[in-house]
């Protein structure tokens, strides 16, 4: 996993250089990285895989942007968050229009999410499930940290933050998420929960 960065920066010189090769290599290398961190914000199968597809045309054009030496997979995470945004919120005032149209209907519970059916584990199951219910900005920061092994630096990165401000950021979406979990959940210790 080491010799990954300097992987990516000679792909992604190569692909600012031309080498569609080179950006599908990258593609290919981050496409479920992208997927998951979609999933996070936008809670839809759909529109993750969608916004991830989107943000990778939208990195793609934006290579002559990225900074020469900087990290590509925050960089591309901070593109793939914004692009999830976008459609989390388009979805939202489609869901609201249609809200309003059937209000006179039943309301029964909303199937699980295929990410979360997909959990066998209940600790998994149970976390995924109390992230949902925290604000988007919590749900991504805490998803770097515990789901993709983001180092402070990479997560100051792709929030574009100084990595003070991630501590404490961190630091209160940890507080937030350990009073939405059941009083016994025990959160890995400074570790991950990769799967």
């Amino acid at each position: 996993m080491e010799g990954r960065p300097l992987d990516d920066l000679a792909l992604v010189e190569r692909a600012r250089n031309g080498d569609v090769n080179a950006y599908e290599a990258l593609v290919q290398q981050y496409q479920q990285l992208a997927y998951r961190v979609a999933y996070q914000v936008t809670g839809d199968a759909a529109d993750a895989e969608d916004a991830a597809q989107e943000a990778f045309v939208n990195a793609y054009y934006a290579l002559g942007r990225f900074r020469p030496g900087a990290p590509f997979k925050p960089w591309l995470c901070r593109i793939v968050a914004n692009e999830a945004r976008n459609r989390r919120m388009a979805a939202h005032r489609r869901s609201a229009l249609v809200e309003r149209a059937h209000r006179a209907q039943a309301s029964g519970e909303a199937a699980p999410s295929p990410e979360a059916a997909a959990e066998a584990d209940e600790f998994r199951a149970t976390l995924v499930k109390t992230l949902a219910r925290l604000r988007v900005d919590d749900r991504l920061i805490l998803s770097y940290r515990l789901f993709f092994d983001f180092s402070e630096a990479d997560m100051a990165e792709a929030l574009k933050v100084p990595k003070g401000t991630v501590k404490s950021r961190l630091s209160r979406a940890l507080t937030r998420l350990r009073a939405a979990l059941p009083p016994d959940f025990q959160l890995p210790s400074g570790g991950t929960v990769n799967g």
